[in-house]
C-alpha cells in the first residue's frame, strides 16, 4: 500500500476511461485528477518549485506567487502547505468558488482581478498585476507558468512516458492547450519517440492560442487572452477549436454515465470526439488528457441556471444529451 509523507508525493497516473460507449468513437481517456490538487497542475508545480529551490531563489521569507484561474492555484497552495512556504494566488473573476475556498483552506491569500485588461483581458490583468507586486517588494518569487519551462519539462519528464507506456501503439494524442506546457512537453517526447504520434491540440472558441478572434470564455482552464510563450507550433500536428456549449454537453454527458469531468475535459473530449468522426473510418488508437475532475464546477458547468443563462435555453436539450439520459 501507498505511505506518503507529503501530498506531491502520490498521484495516480495509469487510470483511463474507455469512453467508445459513450461517444461512439474508440477513444481513452487519461485520468489526471486523482491527487491531492486535483487535477495535472501538481506535476508542473511540483517540478517548478523544486526548480526554484535548486536555483537558491526561495527562502524563508519568501512569498510564492502566480497568476492562474485556478488549478495550479490549488496545487502550488498544496506544496506550499506542504514546504512550508506563503503563497499569493492571482486570478480573476472567472475562478470558480470552491478553487478559491479551497486555496484558502490550504492558507494561501487570493487575490481576484475583477476588471479585464482592454488589450490583454483578465490574463493582461493578472499578470501586470503579479509584475506589479515582486517590483515593489523583492520577498515575491514569481515562477510564471507561462515561461516556466520545468512547466513542460514536467510533463516531458512524467505524463508523455506513462502515456507511452500504456499505449505503445499509440497514434494520436489529443491535448488541451492552456499554458501549452502539457501540450509542449508531451509533443516533444512523443517528436522522439519510436513512432509518429500525431499531437493534436484543443483550444476553445475565443482563444487567440493559435490565432483566433478573442472573444468571451467563461469556462477557466484552457484558451488564453494572449500568445504562450512556451508554444512552438511545430510540434502541433492539427488544431479544434471548440465553443463552450459544446464543451457543456460532452461534460453532461460524461456525467449522464458517472464521470464528472471538469470544463478542460469537457473541451478535450468535445474536440477529440469532433477529429476522429473526420477521419473516415480510420482505426487509430487514440489517447486525450483529462486535466480535472468535476467537483469544483458543480455551481458552473453542472449548475442548470447557470448553464442556460450564459449560453441559452436549449443546451441542455440536445438529442445526445437526451438520449444518455434514457440509456442512464
Amino acid at each position: 500500500m501507498p505511505v506518503i509523507s507529503v501530498p506531491q508525493s502520490f498521484n495516480e497516473d495509469d487510470l483511463y476511461v474507455d469512453l467508445e460507449e459513450i461517444f461512439g468513437q474508440s477513444l481513452f481517456l487519461k485520468c489526471e485528477g486523482f491527487n491531492f490538487a486535483g487535477s495535472i497542475k501538481l506535476k508542473a508545480a511540483t517540478e517548478m518549485v523544486e526548480a526554484a529551490e535548486r536555483d537558491g531563489l526561495l527562502s524563508a521569507d519568501s512569498v510564492l506567487v502566480e497568476s492562474s484561474s485556478g488549478n495550479l492555484g490549488v496545487a502550488l497552495s498544496v506544496i506550499a502547505a506542504s514546504k512550508g512556504y506563503r503563497f499569493l494566488c492571482v486570478t480573476d473573476s472567472r475562478c470558480n468558488l470552491s478553487t478559491r475556498m479551497m486555496m484558502e483552506a490550504l492558507g494561501s491569500r487570493v487575490h481576484v482581478i475583477t476588471e479585464p485588461d482592454p488589450v490583454g483581458g483578465f490574463l493582461g490583468a493578472r499578470i501586470d498585476h503579479v509584475r506589479a507586486l515582486c517590483a515593489r517588494d523583492d520577498r515575491y518569487v514569481w515562477l510564471n507558468q507561462y515561461t516556466n519551462p520545468s512547466n513542460g519539462m514536467a510533463h516531458y519528464r512524467r505524463t508523455a512516458p506513462a502515456i507511452a507506456r500504456q499505449f505503445p501503439d499509440l497514434d494520436v494524442l489529443f491535448v488541451g492547450a492552456g499554458t501549452t506546457g502539457t501540450l509542449m512537453g508531451c509533443a516533444r517526447y512523443f517528436r522522439e519517440w519510436h513512432r509518429p504520434v500525431r499531437i493534436v491540440a484543443v483550444d476553445s472558441v475565443g482563444s487567440v492560442t493559435f490565432g483566433g478572434a478573442p472573444g468571451r470564455r467563461m469556462i477557466p482552464g484552457l484558451g488564453t487572452s494572449r500568445r504562450p510563450p512556451l508554444l512552438d507550433e511545430s510540434y502541433v500536428d492539427d488544431v479544434v477549436c471548440v465553443a463552450e456549449a459544446d464543451t457543456i454537453r460532452a461534460c453532461h454527458r460524461l456525467a449522464r454515465r458517472g464521470f464528472v469531468f471538469g470544463g478542460s475535459t469537457g473541451t478535450v473530449v468535445s474536440g477529440a470526439v469532433d477529429w476522429l468522426s473526420r477521419q473516415q473510418g480510420r482505426e487509430l488508437t487514440a489517447v486525450a488528457i483529462a486535466p480535472d475532475l468535476g467537483e469544483r464546477y458543480l455551481e458552473t458547468v453542472y449548475q442548470t441556471n447557470w448553464v442556460q443563462d450564459l449560453y441559452g435555453q436549449d443546451v441542455l436539450g440536445s438529442p445526445e444529451l437526451t438520449a444518455a439520459s434514457q440509456a442512464a
